[in-house]
């Protein structure tokens, strides 16, 4: 049975950094397409990043781009995200989700078979 578990999260300041991990277990982690979702109060959960099983491609929204990085540890099958320059438009629940049928990554929710609990993230103006 896969179990996704995130941690790192908390209240931080504008400009700020934090590191987000999410470990897994259950079934080969490696092969497994991985990403970090994002949903603030009253919108869509969004795809924030994502990396493919051997860490050869990754994605990121524009929202983010330049400032958060996706890695993951494969044999220590763990997936992180590491947020630096933070906003208040960054505060949102983070979910970090596994995507078991595609080897290339995916931006919708609906794609994604196995999701985390959350881990709130709150940055302060």
């Amino acid at each position: 049975q896969v179990q996704l578990v995130e941690s790192g999260g908390g209240l931080v300041q504008a400009g700020d950094s934090l590191r987000l991990s999410c470990t897994f277990s259950g079934r080969t982690f490696s092969v497994l397409t991985m990403g970090w979702f994002r949903q603030a109060p009253g919108k869509e959960r969004e795809l924030v990043a994502g990396i493919t099983g051997n860490g050869g491609r990754t994605y990121y929204a524009d929202s983010v781009k330049g400032r958060f990085t996706i890695s993951r540890n494969n044999p220590e099958k763990t997936l992180y995200l590491q947020m630096n320059s933070l906003k208040p438009e960054d505060t949102a629940v983070y979910y970090c989700a596994a995507d078991r049928y595609y080897t290339t990554i995916q931006y919708r929710r609906q794609d994604y078979d196995y999701w985390g609990q959350g881990t709130q993230v709150t940055v302060s103006s």
